[in-house]
């Protein structure tokens, strides 16, 4: 009786025992892991939005949390001295414009009638001393005129016939403008200052930030009034296809996976996964072990790959958020 007594004990401490095991499983997760699954999260890859110029913040268009189409206005900031560059620039290109019109038209009319007007004149004078030469040379072969006369009557008429050649020089040089090399530096001041305009209608432009793409304002770091440093962003933009998840495999499993393979990721408070692509698997391990790669020690490492989808479905994941991922048909 005694020891029948005994064994009955030992059953009963035994399937105590095991319930005792079997509800302990139940509450920590003592159930098989499945190996086609693996955990991860949704990350984001920001779009940072800045101006090149520093400036106070005058206009915030939109707020955080907005939904944004690619060339909506985002932020602008005081472009007060850009306009002020933009305007003198614009001022001396048309003074260096002018000049070089200037250059080209040669003398003014006015400055060009005066000399016909003398050029008229000079012929005038020189038809009067070739006749007188003429005459003087007819009266010097008669004996009726002394040496001197003629002498007298030829320096007259060469006199006019340089000043008629001079004249006519003067004339051509006015109606032609500048010199070909005052013309080509004056071409060169316009294209200088037409590239300094160019500078300050860029450096306007940037003092105003549209959306580069579609997404969502993640954040934004400034308040109107407030002085934004030159390259600091203003406005995080998160555009759906910089949403991916980033999930960590066992190293036994990386050997199955490429890039391009379907996954199903799986979300909380979603019935159905979501179909997934592998886009990246990284070549190094997220956990080395100190000493020896052994057999019990590879089963530590794991690696990093990335899921990318397709823009609809990346709208509805938020970054942060903690996913499992499937791998595998």
């Amino acid at each position: 009786m005694t020891n029948s007594g005994s064994v009955h004990r030992s059953h009963a401490g035994l399937l105590s025992f095991g319930g005792m095991i079997v509800t302990l499983c139940m509450f920590s997760g003592c159930e098989r892991q499945d190996d086609h699954q693996v955990q991860g999260y949704v990350e984001g890859e920001f779009v940072y939005v800045a101006s090149p110029l520093a400036g106070s913040l005058e206009t915030l268009s939109v707020q955080r949390g907005a939904q944004v189409a690619a060339g909506d206005p985002l932020f602008a900031l005081d472009s007060t001295p850009e306009k002020a560059a933009k305007e003198e620039a614009q001022s001396r290109l048309n003074q260096a414009r002018a000049t070089l019109e200037d250059a080209k038209k040669g003398k003014r009319p006015s400055e060009i009638e005066s000399i016909q007007a003398q050029l008229g004149q000079a012929k005038a004078a020189l038809a009067l001393s070739e006749k007188d030469l003429a005459r003087q040379q007819e009266l010097a072969r008669s004996g009726a005129s002394t040496p001197q006369d003629l002498d007298r009557a030829r320096s007259t008429h060469d006199q006019n016939r340089e000043k008629v050649a001079q004249l006519e020089a003067d004339l051509k040089t006015a109606q032609l403008g500048s010199r070909p090399d005052q013309i080509a530096a004056a071409q060169a001041n316009v294209q200088a200052l037409e590239a300094a305009l160019a500078v300050a209608q860029w450096n306007l432009s940037q003092k105003q930030q549209t959306a580069p793409q579609a997404g969502l304002v993640f954040d934004t770091m400034y308040r109107q009034g407030e002085w934004v440093p030159a390259g600091r962003p203003v406005v995080a933009l998160l555009p759906p296809e910089n949403i991916k998840v980033r999930a960590f495999v066992p190293e036994p499993q990386m050997h199955a996976l490429h890039s391009g393979d379907n996954v199903q990721v799986l979300v909380d408070g979603v019935q159905v996964p979501l179909a997934g692509r592998i886009s990246y698997l990284s070549p190094h391990a997220e956990y080395t072990p100190p000493v020896i790669y052994s057999r019990e020690n590879r089963r530590k490492l794991v690696f990093m790959i990335e899921v990318t989808f397709d823009p609809q479905v990346a709208a509805t994941l938020h970054p942060g958020q903690p996913v499992d991922v499937r791998l595998g048909s």
